[in-house]
């Protein structure tokens, strides 16, 4: 795998398969399991899916492990065009990892506090419900502390796409679109920004697709990969 073609490809099917496990752990459990403001609900919805629950916990898991393997070979594509930038890439990806993993903690927490188990017996259901929600929020709040970096690495990211001259300029472009996007999402969720706004510039976080289909089905112009910046 020494062009520039082979490595996109590889980047690209790491970066949709880790990505795949992402929409299922950061967008169907939730939407599907978690009635904010009824924990009640929310403890009847879990418990009576909750291998399915499990699976969300495991998929996180993997999609953020998963990074590790993706922004390494991203690395590998993109450190001829500047290596600089390339490890301030691989460095940002690389710090919203333990955040995001540590984050699961508060998930598994939620879980057992649902589970009732013997020695939370001093707790009554209300009161170990409301504590299970407490820390599905504090989990809600680890995605906004994460999306910092999540929306940073995109910015190193982006340039060395706009500067390859083996992937298409709009991609950097539009990877840099979409850095804002996150933030966007971080601050709201901090309740710095109203909510309205993320569901306008928050949306900007779609602009992250086209380079990950692009790399997959298009991967890059064949030419050796470059050594130095």
């Amino acid at each position: 795998m020494n062009s520039t073609k082979d490595a996109a490809r590889v980047a690209g099917l790491l970066y949709v398969l880790t990505s795949m496990f992402g929409v299922f752990c950061l967008l169907y459990i939730p939407s599907h399991f978690i009635v904010w403001g009824d924990a009640a609900a929310t403890a009847n919805k879990i418990l009576s899916s909750e291998l399915v629950f499990r699976l969300g916990i495991v998929s996180e898991v993997i999609a953020f492990t998963g990074f590790i393997f993706v922004v390494g070979a991203l690395y590998r594509l993109l450190h001829g065009v500047n290596k600089a930038h390339a490890s301030l890439m691989v460095t940002l990806m690389l710090v919203s990892i333990p955040i995001s993993l540590l984050n699961v903690l508060n998930e598994i927490a939620a879980l057992l506090l649902f589970r009732g188990a013997d020695y939370l017996s001093v707790f009554t259901k209300p009161q170990r419900d409301s504590l299970a929600m407490m820390f599905l929020d504090l989990h809600n709040y680890g995605f906004d502390v994460a999306q910092v970096f999540w929306g940073l690495w995109l910015v190193p990211f982006g340039m060395l796409v706009y500067r390859s001259g083996f992937l298409p300029r709009i991609l950097g472009v539009l990877l840099i679109i979409a850095c804002f996007g996150y933030l966007t999402n971080s601050l709201v969720g901090f309740g710095v920004l109203p909510d309205v706004v993320s569901r306008v510039v928050g949306r900007l976080t779609i602009c992250e697709l086209p380079v990950i289909f692009w790399l997959l089905i298009r991967g890059a112009k064949d030419q050796p990969l470059g050594d130095s910046a």
